[in-house]
Formats: C-alpha cells, structure tokens, sequence
C-alpha cells in the first residue's frame, strides 16, 4: 500500500531550515484590528446556519470547503473544478492565488505550472523552463512569473495527478488558467442564478517570495476584493495563508474578511518566520499562548489534519489532540485540510484492497475527523463529504 502523501498545500521548511535575508518583522496583530470570533466557543450547533448575512455564523457546521474546487473530479483550479464543487453542493470554493509577470492574479496552486498546464509540450515556451528556489526549496519547471497573462492564457490545464485519477485526464485541455478576477465575475453569475452570493476560500500563494520580486499578492487581492464587494466581514469570503503577516497585511489594507492561518506539520515554520528569523514553529502556534496570538489578527486555522488526529508508524489513526478545544477556546475555527477517497490519502483504518488509487472508506474516515467538533474541512470530493455530514448529523440526532 502506497503511504499517505502529503497534503500538497504548500512546502514549508522546518526548524532546521536555513535563515534567509531580507528578514522582516513580524508583530502580534499591532496595528490590527482583531474582528470578533464569529462563532464563539459554546455556540458551536453543528449542522445549522444562522442566516443569510454572509458571515461564518451563515454557514453550516461542518462546512465543506472544495478544495481546488471538486478536483476529485476536475483538473484543479479550473471554471470546471469549481463548478463541479458548486453543483455538488460544496459550502465554500477555494481559490489559491499567484501573479504573473504583467500583474495579474491567477488561480493556481504553485506558481510552478510544470505539472497543471501544457506548457512543457509548448516549443515557444521551451527556453522559459528554469530552476528557482521558493520559501528555500528548489524546483524546475515554467512559473507564472515569468509569462504575461495573455501568454498564460495560450496554455490549457490538465490533472496534476493523472496517475491517481486517470477519469480526471479526460477533461485536459477544456479549460484555461482563470484569473482571480474571472473567477470573481464567476460567482457574481451563479450567485444571481441561485439566489445566493457563492462562498469563497482564497490563499496567498508564497507572498513574502512574490513581494521580493515585487509582484505583492495583498494589494492587487485587497483591490480585487473591494472592487467587486467581498472585502467586508459579512462578504462571502475566506482568506487564508500559511504566513501569519500576510494576513496582517490584509488587515491592515482594510480587508475585514473572516482570516484562516494555514498550518502544516509540527516542527514546519513558516517561511515568513524563517525571513524574520522568528525561531517559532507550529507546534507553538497550536499552543494556548500560540493560538491567543494568531487570534489577534485571524479568525480561524487551517490545520493539516494529523494536527487534529496524529497517525502512528502504520499509518492508523491516534487520539486526537487538544487542539480542537483549544483553539475553539481562543475563538477560533478549525478548517482542517485535506481529505481525499483514494486510498493512498486515506489514514490505514478506512483503507480498502491493496489498489492505492481505488476510493477507500472516505466517509468513514470523514466522519472520524468530524466527531472531534472541527467547524469545517476541505475536501477533493466535496459530495463525498456531504454525504458524511449527513450520516454523522444524523447519528448524532439518534
């Protein structure tokens, strides 16, 4: 059985990683104006809504973020992807945001397209192909930093993982690379086809290695975000970073959004702490102190879920830790990532048959992780997650 991959958000260094220069400073929310927990601890009611405001308490408990849209089922960060979300009846769409050279943002997960467009078949784009070093790993491929938006727009989008989900590869090449602003004009449609505004997630990808290059990600995302009414508390929308002063930054520019801070594995820091110099890690960030502080400028985490429930040698699920009732404590919500059907994600209790890239117990296993009272998860397979939300409801109403 292949091991559990990992989650893929984003590559992070550990305590041992090499301080870079151009360190910056990073405070406890100075100058930030922490918005109230939306939800408060002890008013956590699974399963209800509490309006229509566009605020978190609007939403249901647990929400079902889809992750890169339904990419379970649709090449990532796609109209298709997220539109398979949207159908299949996911809560939030996320979004993760890079620049291009000219500017502008577009929805990728890596700024290293190598492996979610055609590029590398592309002979006008040959000589592009380079290795950089981002948040101090190195990686060669095409970057979106490097092609203007119209040259972007020439390429067409395709399954990271074809091996894994091979149905996937069917759709390759339907599709572009959106903008961020394409996809703002996106849900403005289907929220006037629904009646209701559409839920957004949305990453800075690597900002403090965007700023260095003077490509900020804040400004041209606070500017989008205004121009198009999302940048309020109650605007449908979630930001979220793996760096704490990118999030200080959209605060300070004005935006009000709901803040999630994005955390990977224990000994991990984040690449702006290691900038700074800042020798904490996230196992300080999950602490009563640590989370007292991410409180003061975000209003949730997004912790990898073996923060939530640590899984031994053989891979099977452990006890969970304290972190849900700690950080609920600080006022916090918890927006875990990633679950996925096929087994190769799948802790080894809710694996099935010995073929890694067939779907295992994914319900099972979703219903483990929401036993432990997180707010929400995201999820490649969003109706997958629906349907354990029903079942986990329902047995808890029984």
């Amino acid at each position: 059985m292949q091991q559990e991959q990992r989650p893929g958000r984003r590559s992070v260094l550990g305590a041992a990683a090499v301080l870079g220069a151009g360190a910056v400073t990073l405070g406890g929310g100075a100058g930030v104006a922490a918005a109230a927990p939306a939800t408060a601890a002890g008013d956590r009611r699974p399963g209800h809504g509490h309006g229509h405001g566009g605020g978190l308490r609007d939403l249901p408990v647990p929400t079902v973020v889809g992750h890169r849209g339904g990419s379970g089922y649709r090449p990532e960060h796609t109209l298709g992807s997220y539109r398979f979300a949207l159908e299949n009846g996911a809560d939030v769409i996320e979004q993760d945001v890079v620049p291009t050279k000219d500017g502008h943002l577009v929805c990728r997960h890596e700024n290293d397209i190598t492996g979610t467009t055609d590029v590398s078949s592309r002979p006008e784009f040959a000589s592009r192909k380079t290795t950089k070093k981002v948040d101090g790993e190195s990686h060669t491929g095409w970057f979106t930093e490097d092609f203007t938006l119209a040259e972007l727009k020439t390429l067409r989008a395709k399954e990271r993982l074809p091996q894994v989900r091979q149905h996937n590869t069917l759709y390759d090449g339907h599709w572009t690379v959106p903008t961020f602003e394409e996809v703002l004009k996106w849900a403005e449609e289907e929220g006037r086809k629904r009646g209701r505004r559409v839920w957004l997630h949305v990453e800075t990808k690597h900002p403090t290695y965007f700023r260095k290059l003077g490509l900020g990600l804040e400004e041209r995302l606070a500017k989008l975000l205004r121009r198009y009414g999302r940048a309020g508390r109650n605007s449908y929308t979630f930001l979220q970073s793996f760096e704490p002063s990118s999030l200080q930054r959209l605060g300070r520019l004005g935006i009000d959004c709901p803040k999630v801070l994005l955390l990977d594995d224990l000994p991990t820091r984040p690449w702006d702490f290691v900038e700074a110099k800042d020798p904490r890690t996230v196992a300080d960030l999950i602490t009563p102190k640590g989370l007292k502080w991410v409180s003061g400028f975000a209003q949730g985490i997004g912790p990898w879920l073996n923060l939530i429930i640590p899984r031994d040698k053989n891979e099977k699920l452990t006890k969970p830790t304290t972190l849900v009732r700690d950080a609920h404590a600080a006022g916090l919500v918890l927006h875990p990532y990633t679950m996925r059907n096929e087994n190769s994600f799948l802790p080894a209790d809710f694996r099935r048959g010995s073929d890694p890239n067939a779907y295992g117990d994914a319900i099972g296993a979703f219903k483990a992780y929401y036993a432990t009272g997180i707010d929400g998860i995201f999820s490649d397979n969003c109706d997958t997650a629906i349907v354990a939300r029903e079942e986990f409801l329902k047995g808890r109403k029984g």
